[in-house]
This record gives structure tokens, sequence and C-alpha cells, in this order.
């Protein structure tokens, strides 16, 4: 793929270049100013989230409950939580995926959710919970997850085509070039590679890992999975397991030859066909949603490493560096991550009991998407409220009309239509980070008016600084409630009655 068919790999050559400039004088310059602006920021951002901790006494809290467009906004999930993550996740973005969450955030919290709502009692039961999926929480689940299949299916079938069509072009290219009737060319006629392409593609081509030893590997890996995960996951067979195992390569093959035409992972894709077809496979007698989860886990490590490591070999390949040893780095960082990963884990599971639900800080909206995506494989649309399935089935054509449009008006025009998957993202969660990201992407466009240079040069720099300072905050605070220390205070936003109503219930009485 890196030498024979030349793949671009986009993000890999763009970490490559940024790699190889950094070894040019102007570059390591560059560089340094870049790290400092880094670590400026870092320190802002981390102390920024050690002083909103003071003021996070209880439920509803802190400056991340923030009314900032008035209580009845705050309600729907409109409000700005003064997040350094999400404003530099913002400035990170490409500006069309910030509009689109807020697009999206505005069409559901803002039209949809206040009109279905109305129909309670009518729709679905008035006595249901909040959090039953055969009420409201059913609509904001299951139309998201419409959209998200509408769009990753689009996509998965655009770079399947793309692939095959790309793939079949150049092996019949390859193959015509070399067959009987070429057999006396002379090396001239085929395209002369640079220098700098030639020393790569020896030095590639010199260290590169053995087919014996990467079949080999796989076949062991597969055994030790077959054997062990159903002792993990009783609900998984082996056989289900097996079958995964076989199916993979060539999905993972297919994956990481789009990727390399198009940037474009479709790991969760092929992670979605998994759960349909294990849960359904298995039942739900037999705890097929657990079973499908399982399997979307295995399939999308299989197929999302493919592809990751496609993008890193390109990356070595124009670095010069050694595949063997980008590998053993790969091995290495994995081994670690089987230890590191469970810890912070745990970490997380203890200092925040409540992590998952739509009220904790950490609300994980696509583990119960994707939960959910199990449940409707293994129970079919039987459980779904009235109207939700129609909703679904507008909510999927519109995603794939969306599509259609954006790759017929060409990429300059696409950039104002905008991109169904994002859309759907604040359906279940709210449009307050969807805020966020558009300040951190109005700052950016701000700063590119001003100087491009300078915001294209630094922008990264301080996006990652903020990033990473209030990422850093979360191990302290994690620390600090595993310790059970507490904040001082509680900031809370009353309406005026509720307020005047405290402030009469603490007041003592004369007399």
């Amino acid at each position: 793929m890196v030498i024979d068919f030349k793949l671009t790999y986009p993000s890999g050559t763009a970490t490559a270049h940024l790699i190889n400039s950094f070894h040019t004088p102007e570059g390591a310059k560059l560089a340094k100013k870049q790290v400092r602006e880094l670590g400026k920021f870092f320190s802002f951002s981390f102390l920024w989230g050690f002083f909103q901790w003071f003021f996070t006494a209880g439920d509803d809290c802190g400056f991340t409950n923030f009314p900032t467009f008035g209580l009845k906004a705050y309600k729907y999930k409109f409000y700005f939580d003064f997040s350094a993550t999400y404003i530099g996740v913002g400035m990170i973005c490409p500006h069309i995926i910030n509009v689109s969450l807020l697009v999206g955030g505005i069409l559901s919290w803002g039209i949809m959710w206040p009109l279905i709502e109305a129909r309670r009692g009518d729709w679905y039961s008035a006595d249901l919970p909040l959090t039953s999926l055969h009420g409201l929480q059913g609509y904001k689940i299951f139309i998201a997850i419409a959209v998200i299949l509408g769009d990753g299916l689009y996509n998965f079938f655009k770079v399947l085509t793309r692939t095959l069509l790309a793939l079949f072009y150049q092996l019949r290219q390859k193959y015509s070039n070399t067959g009987p009737l070429f057999a006396d060319s002379q090396p001239s006629e085929s395209p002369r590679l640079s220098y700098d392409n030639q020393r790569r593609t020896k030095l590639f081509l010199k260290d590169q890992i053995p087919t014996w030893f990467a079949m080999g590997g796989y076949v062991a890996i597969a055994a030790i999975s077959t054997a062990t995960l159903p002792h993990i996951f009783h609900q998984l067979k082996w056989y289900y397991i097996l079958v995964l195992y076989i199916f993979a390569p060539a999905l993972a093959f297919c994956n990481a030859y789009g990727c390399g035409l198009t940037d474009w992972s479709l790991a969760s894709t092929y992670g979605k066909l998994a759960i349909f077809t294990i849960g359904a496979w298995a039942g739900a007698s037999n705890g097929g949603v657990l079973a499908g989860l399982a399997a979307c886990g295995v399939m999308m490590n299989i197929v999302s490493t493919a592809s990751d490591l496609m993008q890193d070999f390109k990356t070595g390949y124009m670095t010069l560096a050694s595949p063997r040893s980008m590998f053993v780095s790969q091995v290495i960082g994995t081994a670690m991550g089987c230890v590191i990963s469970p810890c912070v884990f745990w970490i997380f599971y203890k200092a925040f009991p409540d992590m998952g639900l739509t009220t904790s800080e950490y609300p994980a909206p696509f583990a119960l998407v994707y939960r959910n995506m199990a449940k409707l494989g293994v129970e079919g649309v039987n459980t779904l409220p009235t109207n939700c399935l129609t909703l679904c089935y507008v909510f999927f054509g519109a995603a794939i009309f969306i599509n259609l449009v954006r790759d017929g008006l060409g990429k300059k025009r696409a950039w104002f239509i905008p991109v169904p998957m994002a859309m759907a993202i604040p359906f279940y969660l709210g449009s307050y980070f969807a805020i966020d990201m558009c300040v951190g992407s109005l700052i950016l466009f701000v700063w590119q008016k001003i100087n491009r240079a300078k915001a294209d040069a630094f922008g990264p720099a301080v996006a990652s600084g903020l990033i990473c300072g209030d990422g850093i905050w979360t191990l302290p605070n994690a620390i600090l409630a595993l310790a059970g220390v507490k904040p001082p205070i509680c900031m809370k936003f009353l309406s005026r009655k509720t307020n005047v109503r405290v402030d009469d219930f603490l007041t003592p009485k004369k007399g």
C-alpha cells in the first residue's frame, strides 16, 4: 500500500512533514516557540480546572452549570460550561464540524424534543421516568442512531466503492505492465523515483516484517482470543470469535486501503456490523446484547489497528524510520496500555460513580448509543415508542440525502452543508459542548483573520495545551474524590422566585 500503490494516508503524511520540519534550523526554532505556547496554556487550563473545583460541592454546582442564556435554555442543554477541553477541541476541529454540532443541537433540543415532549401522554405514557427508552429518551437515542447509521452506511459504501475501483485500476495497471507483452521492457519505461523516495524505499524494504511472522502472529492471537474471551464474556461463544477472525482480515484490508485514499477510518461502521450480526445470531435469550457489544470490541480493534498502523508506517516511510522499530514500539505501547488503561478506568469508575449518566461530568454518550444498537439488533423495532420508527426512517434517509448533496456540490461548496454524523451527537447529549466548541472555532477564526500565519503555526499548540491541562487535572480530581476530600463551596443558579423561597426558608423566624 505504501510502496506499490503509493497511497497518500494524509494524516500520516502530514505528521511526517511536521516531524521532518522539526529537523531544520527554522523548524526547530518554531517548535521551541510552539512548546512554550503549549506549556503556557497547559498551565492556564490546569489552574482553571483547579479553580472551578472549589465551587462543585454538590449536584448541579459550579461553572459547568452556568445558565448563560437563561434557565429555560439551560433546561434544554443550551449553556456555556467554561470547559477548556471543548474550547481546545473546537480550535482543532474544522469549522463545519463545530457548526454541524450546533445545528444538530438546535434541531433536536431546540425544536424536536420540546415538540415530542408536548405529546407526552399521547405518543408515550406520562408516567414513564425520564430515563425510560419507551419515552422521550427512546426518541433521543434511536433517532440519533438512525442518523449515525445512515451517515456510516453512506460513507462505508462510498469508501468501499472508491477502494475497489482504485484497487482494480492499480492491479490492472500493474499486471498489464508486467505481463508477457511487456516482459522485455526496460526498467527505464517505469516511472523513476526521486533520490529521496529511492532511499526511503530501500530502507523501508530492508527492515520489513516477514510475512510468516505476520501470518503466524495473527493466527496465534486469534487462537488466544478464541480460547480466553468466552471466559470473560460467557455470552460470546468461541465460534462467534472464530468467525470474526476469519472475516476480519478482508474488512481490515478494505479499511486500511480506504483510509489511505480518503483519510477516513470506518472502524466504527464495521463494529456496528458486528453488533447486529453477532447480536442477532446469539438472540435475546442467550445474552445477544452483551455478545454483540463484545464482538464489536473485537472487530473494531482489528479493523482500526489496520488503518492506524498503516498511517504510522506511512509516517515512518517518509521519516526514514525502521518498520521493525516502529512495530516493536507499537507492541511495547500496547503492552503498557494493557496495564495503564484498566488502571485509568478503575480510577474513573471509583472516583465518579455516576459516570455514564446524563447528569455526570463524563456522560459517555456513545456507550448508551452502542448498547441500544445492540438491543435494537437483538430485540427488533417492536419496543420503540409510537412514531419513533417513522422518525428514524426519515432521519436515516435525511442523513443519506445530506451526504449526497455534500458530495454533489463539491469540496468548496460542501463547507456550507452540515455533516450528519456531527449533527447526531448532540441529539442525546445536548448543545452545551457544541457551544464551547463553537467558541473555540470562533477564537481560531478571528485569530486567522488577524494573523493567518501565526494562527496556523500556534493554533494547534494552544488547543493542545487547553485540552491537556484540563485532562491532566482529572487525575488529581479523581485522587481527591477517592480520598474523600470534597470541595468547600456550591455555586448554584436559581430563579428569582426559587431564591425568595430559599431565603424565606433559611431566614430565622422572629419571636
